[in-house]
């Protein structure tokens, strides 16, 4: 289907354009708020729960990895219920991920807790393989990648705001706790100290499953149109012609590879930037704001990119740009220190927010009837924000399951260069040329 087609087929008396692109507007910015807390987890679990490095990065490992097992099923399940009905139906799951945080909390279990982040990571991936694609060819074909800035501007503004709120609550005063909890000798005080500490996740989360159920009860109401993406037009039934599996479109499965090189990158720029922080020396009470520099470094270069495209750059040429800029950050971290070496990693934030809406709309171009599952297998690639890091921490950490793949250790921060030049590398590659392979 082409995208004009796609913006035909909503009845007028149906929500409008502007009405849809509001309704996605809001579930781009829970995607945000939900995804962009697990920076601020990451420290609060690894004093709740003593764990190492390696340890709570899991915390991006189960909630990433939830999209590389839940994407197909998703595609299956929004042939079943429509758009509209699956991302109500996600935004629920959602909920119920964040409610686990209640036992998991008073039993101070972090296998608990990261079985919540899984159900949650369930929900965005029914969500985002929903919301993806719409956003994509709700509208016309050259103006996708400013839709999905514009989208993307609630997503990071979410995420700028998530660190924020939720460590105000949970990580505040951490430094002493922390250093009490350090000191303390008797078992049963050291323990009442954590459970103190680990009560403190309840009441955000409970606060958060009752918004997302409110949303789903609105959004199942709401007139959001269905969009029929098995539709096509000439020039698309030409480019599927013959075609009977998604693998058959190599701009696609690269694609894949592109979306789980760039989550990576952007999980490290954003979540593990604390812990980078932390371990040149930094207090929790500085690095537990780390996260939004990067976020507010995002939303910089969303602005940008609703600016510039498509009226005086393509979404390809800011791909191009962006993985350019990605690598001269990354070696920037490299060389400095301290907080110059800190706010390297948070440009990257800005190196990386064209990047998703340019390469979605360039990978799904064209797929016609295999959009729903070609959208899936792309929201698989999300899976790289959970491996990656894991990647990262094997490169120092012996208590990584990656470290077996290195024959010595290497410092935090010659990993961070390797795990990050690597990835923005394909990205430049698949910017250039790999969206060409395969098309007539």
């Amino acid at each position: 289907m082409s995208n004009q087609t796609a913006t035909m087929n909503i009845p007028s008396k149906q929500a409008g354009y502007g009405q849809a692109m509001a309704i996605i507007c809001i579930l781009f910015f829970v995607f945000g708020f939900v995804t962009w807390l697990n920076g601020t987890l990451i420290q609060f679990f690894q004093i709740v729960c003593e764990l190492n490095v390696s340890q709570a990065l899991l915390v991006t490992m189960a909630f990433f990895m939830a999209y590389f097992f839940l994407s197909i099923p998703s595609s299956f399940i929004l042939n079943k219920t429509g758009f509209k009905n699956g991302m109500a139906l996600g935004l629920l799951i959602i909920a119920i991920g964040s409610l686990v945080f209640i036992p998991a909390a008073n039993a101070r279990s972090f296998g608990m807790f990261l079985t919540g982040l899984f159900i949650q990571g369930a929900g965005l991936a029914l969500l985002q393989t929903a919301s993806n694609p719409y956003a994509s060819i709700i509208g016309p074909k050259e103006s996708a990648a400013k839709r999905i800035s514009i989208l993307g501007i609630c997503n990071k503004t979410a995420g700028a705001l998530a660190p924020l709120i939720l460590g105000s609550i949970i990580l505040k005063g951490a430094e002493q706790l922390e250093a009490d909890i350090a000191a303390a000798v008797d078992p049963v005080q050291k323990a009442a100290l954590l459970d103190s500490l680990a009560s403190r996740v309840i009441s955000p989360y409970i606060a958060i499953a009752v918004v997302l159920t409110i949303l789903a009860f609105l959004l199942k109401r709401s007139s959001l149109p269905e969009i029929d993406t098995d539709a096509e037009d000439a020039t698309t039934a030409a480019s599927t012609n013959g075609k009977t599996s998604v693998f058959q479109f190599p701009q696609l499965v690269l694609g894949v590879i592109c979306i789980f090189m760039y989550v990576g990158v952007e999980v490290m720029a954003g979540d593990v930037i604390g812990q980078y922080g932390k371990a040149l020396g930094m207090s929790i009470a500085d690095t537990r704001y780390f996260t939004t520099f990067t976020l507010v470094a995002m939303l910089a270069g969303y602005v940008i990119g609703i600016a510039t495209i498509p009226k005086y750059l393509t979404g390809k040429k800011g791909l191009q740009i962006s993985a350019v800029l990605g690598v001269l950050f990354t070696i920037g971290a490299y060389l400095n220190t301290g907080f110059s070496a800190v706010t390297f990693i948070a440009l990257l934030g800005l190196a990386n927010a064209l990047m998703w809406p340019a390469i979605f709309p360039m990978a799904i171009d064209g797929l016609g009837r295999f959009t729903k599952i070609g959208s899936a297998l792309l929201v698989m690639g999300i899976a790289g924000g959970g491996v990656i890091p894991q990647i990262y921490s094997g490169m120092f950490d012996q208590h990584s399951m990656f470290n077996f793949l290195y024959s010595s250790s290497i410092d935090f921060r010659h990993a961070f260069l390797y795990c990050m030049v690597p990835c923005y590398l394909y990205i430049l590659f698949y910017s250039l040329v790999g969206d060409k392979i395969g098309r007539k």
